[in-house]
């Protein structure tokens, strides 16, 4: 499936166009400014939000500036499905819901409402916003369930819907849905807030028309998008063209036994433009870690954008790049009705990273390794601080590091590539709103990946639950054994994973993937967000670096020596005096080169062994050794490390001699 626009000869003189241009930007980020101000979910108020406007075929003419990625790539998909519902009944004053991820949406979660916007009794476009409800329904608290294997267990599914009709709000229709919820207060609150923002992009719109005219702005919307296609296309300019691949992983398919699940894309550069072919990628899974056709297409535009952060986006940079993903029933195409919710921690972020890989060969000077993965932990129930004892959905999601790139660090303590304009929550806002206290929230030191230049360091957060009553865990993660990976020589980073009651007698390994896991007052947990990937090899890393890396906190002194090869002595760690052992240092270095190449053909068996009686650390099982175990048993998991020894020696080991 590819998305088309209409080719027009340019009408408009170059100053109109830009001041359009731009005023339609505007009219999206006041839409954005609305939903900030009046949202009332703590979920959107911390910018899982984006906002569009689209012309009045449905192709999006322009996003928000502060727009998170897994929604930028969906939006006129949804408009146009909304479009084919309702055909000729759509009237001034209508506002639509639909949050169907079978009819190009991302997840049950993410709410769009869409207005038309009419002049001289016309539809000239439409005004969009698309907002993640903190609950849908669904058979756990936040409609994450990641036991789920259809849709019917993870949420209220809303194809297209009226919710307004010619400004009369349907007011049985909303409380019907927000019903289904577990939070109906606030999730009225929401819908109002974001049918609201679209009437202030349609106040806007209308602006332009009256001084403009009718027919000039829907010249510029067309010209915007033209713009965009020709920008792409001449960017391609003298970059070389041919055929690249590669693959990443799930963790695996519960189904099928433990094994990774490949994700492989293929990128054509010619000269019609960009295009990729992920027919290769596995049937769809048994857990709810698959992607609808919409979220893919939006990881494979996230993805190449990052390449070309000069151009706008809008429907013009759809055409430009094209995709085949293959018929429905794989874990990028699952389809209706294999679940999807958990996407943004499945095959979306593995289709971003496996195209960062691909434009890292073509455009070297913006090469990056692999970003940690994107993850959510939520914890619901009934908040025994209030006599009335309502739901509380504690929601959170955590920052880690940006792969190493090709001239320096990776960034530490980022956003997800999932959505780079997410806020990390703050905890103040959390505790008072949530009977769940922060208990730490830090660098992540050795998180992030070795390299020539170092992945960015993820992060520590823990918590304590306090006063609750039938609370339940769920976390949406991954590559808790599909670990981040360096590219050019760079190694790993460590694998996501949370621990509850860690450093106690009870402490339990839960996993990278886990739903509906009961908790009582007093239960304390913790998890990492990973580090991104290295980017070339950590020996030639300097060892000035390195101890640089020391000081501020990054990298132990132990890793420095293992990872790095470079041995750290110190002095008075309160006035950060530390020196380098430059003879060590050499001969360290000199052992790891003649010798890596063998630890990846180790004995996995025995390094499980030895981690299990404590003679290895993670770091070491998985960086020195390509190894993959189940972390809280030390089980070695044969399949998932042959799948991840093959990775390492393609992205690592090749490049070290």
């Amino acid at each position: 499936m590819t998305t088309t626009t209409e080719k027009s000869t340019s009408t408009l003189d170059p100053v109109t166009f830009e001041v359009l241009k731009n005023a339609f930007a505007t009219s999206v980020d006041l839409m954005s400014e609305q939903i900030l101000r009046t949202c009332y979910s703590f979920v959107i108020y911390s910018r899982d939000f984006s906002s569009a406007l689209c012309d009045r075929h449905g192709n999006t003419v322009m996003q928000g500036s502060a727009d998170i990625a897994v929604h930028v790539g969906t939006l006129h998909f949804q408009c146009k499905a909304v479009m084919e519902e309702f055909g000729d009944d759509i009237n001034p004053g209508d506002v639509f819901l639909i949050n169907d991820p079978y009819r190009g949406g991302t997840h049950f979660n993410d709410v769009s409402f869409i207005r038309p916007i009419f002049a001289d009794d016309e539809i000239i476009g439409f005004a969009q916003n698309k907002g993640h409800w903190a609950d849908i329904g669904g058979s756990v608290p936040g409609s994450f369930d990641v036991s789920a294997s259809e849709h019917f267990g993870e949420g209220l599914r809303i194809t297209p819907l009226r919710v307004w009709h010619r400004g009369r709000f349907l007011h049985d229709v909303a409380q019907l849905l927000v019903s289904n919820t577990r939070a109906p207060d606030q999730a009225l609150g929401d819908l109002n807030a974001q049918a609201e923002a679209t009437a202030v992009c349609e106040r806007e719109v209308l602006r332009l028309v009256d001084k403009y005219s009718k027919d000039t702005v829907l010249d510029a919307m067309q010209e915007t998008q033209d713009y965009v296609c020709r920008t792409v296309l001449a960017s391609l300019g003298d970059l070389p063209r041919g055929e690249w691949e590669t693959v990443d992983y799930l963790d695996g398919d519960p189904a099928k036994g433990e094994g990774l699940v490949p994700i492989r894309v293929k990128l054509t550069l010619d000269g019609s433009g960009i295009h990729y072919d992920l027919t290769g990628s596995a049937e769809a899974v048994s857990t709810f870690l698959n992607s609808g056709y919409g979220t893919t297409f939006s990881a494979i535009y996230a993805g190449t954008k990052t390449f070309f952060p000069e151009v706008p986006l809008n429907s013009g940079f759809y055409e430009a790049v094209t995709a085949e993903i293959g018929e429905e029933g794989t874990v990028v195409n699952a389809g209706w009705p294999h679940a999807v919710t958990g996407f943004c921690s499945g095959p979306y972020e593995k289709v971003m990273n496996a195209i960062f890989e691909l434009w890292s060969h073509i455009m070297p000077e913006r090469a990056m390794a692999c970003a940690f993965n994107l993850e959510y932990l939520l914890v619901g129930g009934h908040d025994a601080r209030s006599q009335s004892n309502p739901y509380f959905m504690w929601y959170d999601w955590m920052a880690g590091g940006w792969g190493g790139r090709s001239t320096k660090d990776g960034s530490s303590a980022t956003s997800p590539v999932f959505g780079t304009g997410l806020a990390v929550q703050p905890v103040e806002g959390q505790e008072r709103l949530t009977p769940v206290i922060t208990t730490q929230h830090s660098i992540n030191t050795d998180s992030g990946g070795p390299g020539r230049f170092r992945g960015g360091c993820g992060v520590n957060k823990g918590g304590i639950l306090t006063d609750a009553a039938g609370a339940v865990m769920s976390y949406c993660c991954d590559r808790g054994r599909s670990t981040t990976w360096g590219i050019n020589g760079g190694l790993p980073s460590i694998p996501h994973g949370v621990w509850l009651n860690p450093a106690s007698e009870n402490s339990h390994y839960l996993g990278a993937t886990f739903s509906n896991v009961a908790i009582s007052p007093g239960d304390t947990f913790e998890r990492p967000s990973a580090g991104g990937g290295g980017f070339g090899d950590p020996l030639e890393r300097p060892t000035a670096e390195v101890l640089e890396d020391v000081i501020d906190g990054y990298v132990s002194i132990d890793r420095a020596a293992k990872d790095y090869g470079v041995v750290v002595h110190e002095i008075d760690a309160e006035l950060d005096e530390y020196e380098i052992d430059e003879g060590a240092t050499a001969r360290e270095r000199e052992k790891i080169r003649a010798e890596r190449d063998s630890w990846l053909d180790a004995d996995a068996s025995e390094v499980a062994r030895r981690y299990r009686d404590g003679e290895l650390s993670v770091h070491d099982v998985v960086r020195q050794h390509g190894v993959v175990l189940d972390w809280g048993t030390g089980e070695l998991l044969e399949k998932s490390t042959a799948q991840f020894r093959d990775s390492m020696r393609s992205r690592s080991a090749s490049y070290w001699n």
